[in-house]
């Protein structure tokens, strides 16, 4: 028998951060199921639609049992992988995080998207954000 409670967010929210002329928006919602989540993914996908990358990851279930990501043509393991870790860090299920990104004109390198994504991911977490 699996468990019968877990953590999840209590309520949406929205970080930005610029890095090196780049914009990145973290949104964090709560989702029911796998439909809702890839719905966030794509409601945001049209709603910044010159955004160059709509990363995501989601958790799923009581268990956690469902878990997916999306570099989203970013770099292979440098957006959707590291924003996973974040949620499956902070042990929260039925969430789904999308960071946009906006290019500036700047690369910031492997490291430096990973390192961004995360940031992101655990500010929307911890609460640092404004309600969207």
């Amino acid at each position: 028998m699996g468990p019968t409670s877990y953590r999840t967010i209590a309520r949406d929210g929205e970080v930005e951060l610029e890095v090196k002329r780049s914009r990145f928006r973290c949104t964090l919602e709560r989702v029911e199921d796998e439909g809702s989540a890839r719905a966030v993914v794509e409601r945001l996908r049209k709603q910044h639609w010159a955004a160059r990358h709509h990363c995501s990851a989601f958790v799923l279930g009581s268990d956690a049992g469902v878990t997916r990501s999306s570099d989203d043509g970013e770099p292979s393991g440098t957006a959707g992988a590291p924003m996973l870790e974040v949620l499956t860090g902070r042990e929260v299920s039925d969430v789904v995080a999308v960071v946009t990104r906006w290019f500036g004109g700047v690369l910031l390198g492997t490291g430096g998207l990973v390192r961004v994504r995360r940031r992101g991911a655990g500010r929307a977490r911890r609460g640092r954000c404004a309600a969207p």
